[in-house]
């Protein structure tokens, strides 16, 4: 035992420990980006399959077909004529037709406000009792007027119509299904489901007057297309990241690959060639769309209530028509109605490579835990470090004689004996001698910083639409400066080195627990916030070395948030402003928390940071032991 101690001591005081961090920093973000790029590999991923005996995929016959086209084609022409039409009018029409079905119908009136403007409609929904059960579960079928591009789903709203009328003449339905008729893409879906389960504000949208059974799943339509189709691009990412079980996506798979006989895509990946590079192309946009945390279709607003859903989008020109869109919806419908239970064998966190292959969380969870792992080792390291100063007397070469006169005090008092040590060194300049942290600046620092956060989250979550653009240019232009700003007025309080390496370790440790606990809900956006801020790891004080101190500076204002959101909406050609009115929209109204975690997590991170890095410490003379 006295020799572990006496080696625990040597290790300890070693100074060649404190050296380790940095590469075991920057290794833990080398193997956190690759362990990522070696996920479309065979080695890494799988083939998908049905976990859910029960959905019995493609098993039955679809018998929706030649007859009901004309009855399609009917209700389109009605569509089409209403086109131009306010959202009451359609909805009088629409109900008067769910009716003539023999459907109890009902509506809803819902409105938002976000930036500035004000978002309002109505949504109708209607009801098919289900002949064998009993008001106790229930499948929603969402055909939305508009779809998120402004298109008329005239294609979309008729086919569920149409499905609605021949669903009801079978009597094999033990759930009941729920026609929704949004007015648009998302809001409408949004303030539907709020309601369903009884999770709205009465202020923004009006409780449903008539329900159903517990949601099982949720199937939208967006047709609006004319000509004949050639695939259906399966839409699943629902907000903050959240994705419906595996199962549902894997049986929609199997029914149009293989039954009806026509291709199936996913993450606009119209030609999937199932190489690597194909594969991590697929893998990166949904990761993209995760971590971004939007509303993707109609089906967004259901997964934060375990209801899960996906939106169908025929695409390209081909041989199917909608009757065949019709029978993928009818076979899936005829799957979920098989259900006893809700859909729980297979994966909810997954990333899929094409539609046939996929990844789940136990393998790609540890690349974002390593990443993150690397800013708490970091702030381990410079805490220890800020506690340790070295003494000036003595020489290196004692270091050995002062550990073996420790372990000979040691081996004495275990023999309850007095021995005096046969040499007496004075202390080593190579042991460093533990120093007073002063913790109380770097303390008012860090969370004066951290609060400064929800400036710009408020800022950008309540400036009217028309102003956002020039708000964030301005505020672009401002963050620049403001690490010298707040450097400047830091510097009148004389800080040391040793109290920038405590702001710095406060400030990783708190980054690297918020991302390892972001990356069991939202993966995604955990890991790009995680690699974008991996400089900060290697920030030091610069400001006695002006050409380095320019050099990380510039660095670290390209991996600047705002810097980045500039990038990004140029690399994926969308309009700034229409960025920000639609983070806006959902912290509104989807309860997105995207913004929250750019602005009060990743934007301080990166604040303190920059404020390292032009620090001049004034010299250590306090505190020493």
């Amino acid at each position: 035992m006295s020799r572990l101690i006496s080696s625990a001591f040597q290790i300890r005081n070693d100074p060649r420990l404190l050296k380790a961090p940095p590469y075991l920093s920057l290794g833990c973000i080398v193997f956190g980006v690759a362990w990522l790029l070696l996920l479309p590999l065979d080695d890494y991923s799988r083939r998908t399959y049905i976990s859910e005996n029960a959905l019995l995929p493609g098993q039955v016959h679809t018998y929706f077909s030649g007859s009901d086209q004309h009855v399609f084609r009917a209700y389109k022409s009605e569509v089409v004529a209403l086109s131009n039409e306010d959202n009451y009018v359609v909805n009088d029409r629409l109900e008067s037709i769910a009716h003539d079905i023999g459907l109890k119908t009902a509506r809803q009136n819902f409105s938002y406000s976000s930036a500035g403007e004000t978002y309002a409609g109505e949504n109708l929904y209607a009801i098919l009792q289900a002949p064998r059960g009993d008001a106790t579960e229930a499948i929603v079928l969402i055909a939305s007027w508009r779809n998120e591009d402004g298109e008329l789903n005239k294609h979309g709203v008729p086919l569920a119509l149409t499905l609605a009328r021949y669903f009801k003449r079978w009597s094999l339905w033990s759930k009941d299904i729920i026609l929704l008729f949004p007015p648009e893409s998302t809001m409408g879906s949004q303030a539907w489901a709020d309601a369903y389960h009884d999770a709205h504000d009465t202020a923004n949208a009006g409780s449903l007057p008539i329900k159903a059974g517990l949601l099982q799943g949720a199937i939208a339509i967006d047709y609006p297309q004319e000509e004949r189709f050639e695939s259906v691009h399966i839409v699943y990412d629902g907000t903050n990241g959240q994705l419906p079980n595996l199962d549902l996506i894997n049986s929609i798979v199997s029914i149009s690959n293989g039954q009806l006989g026509f291709q199936s895509n996913i993450q606009k990946m119209w030609d999937h060639s199932d190489s690597y590079d194909e594969r991590l192309k697929t893998m990166f946009r949904g990761m993209v769309n995760q971590g971004l945390g939007h509303a993707t279709g109609p089906h967004s607003a259901f997964i934060p209530y375990h209801v899960d859903a996906v939106t169908l989008r025929p695409y390209g020109a081909g041989w199917q028509d909608e009757m065949a869109m019709g029978r993928l919806i009818e076979g899936s419908f005829r799957s979920l109605n098989n259900l006893l239970e809700h859909l729980h064998q297979s994966f909810f966190f997954y990333l899929l490579m094409n539609r046939g292959r996929f990844v789940s969380i136990g393998t790609y969870l540890p690349s974002a835990m390593i990443l993150a792992a690397n800013f708490t080792i970091m702030a381990i390291a410079g805490w220890v470090q800020s506690g340790q100063a070295k003494n000036t007397n003595g020489s290196p070469a004692t270091l050995g004689k002062e550990s073996q006169n420790m372990e000979e005090v040691t081996q004495s008092q275990e023999a309850n004996e007095v021995s005096v040590p046969l040499t007496s060194t004075p202390p080593s300049s190579s042991v460093p001698s533990s120093i007073e942290r002063e913790v109380s600046l770097p303390l008012a620092v860090v969370i004066s910083i951290q609060s400064l956060g929800f400036v710009p989250l408020y800022l950008f979550n309540n400036t009217p639409v028309n102003m956002l653009y020039g708000v964030f240019l301005v505020f672009s232009v401002v963050n620049c400066a403001l690490p010298f700003i707040i450097s400047s007025v830091i510097a009148s309080y004389q800080p040391t080195l040793q109290q920038f390496q405590i702001i710095k370790s406060f400030s990783l440790l708190g980054l690297g627990m918020f991302l390892s606990a972001l990356a069991t809900l939202n993966f995604s956006l955990a890991f790009f916030v995680g690699l974008f801020s991996a400089p900060f790891s290697f920030a030091r004080p610069l400001g006695k070395r002006p050409s380095l101190m320019v050099l990380f500076s510039a660095l670290l204002n390209l991996l600047a948030p705002c810097t980045l959101l500039f990038a990004g909406s140029s690399l994926f050609g969308v309009d700034m402003s229409y960025l920000l009115k639609q983070a806006a929209f959902g912290w509104d109204v989807w309860g997105m928390y995207t913004s929250v975690v750019v602005w009060c997590v990743w934007w301080p991170a990166w604040l303190v940071a920059s404020l390292v890095v032009l620090a001049n410490p004034a010299s250590q003379a306090r505190g020493s032991q």
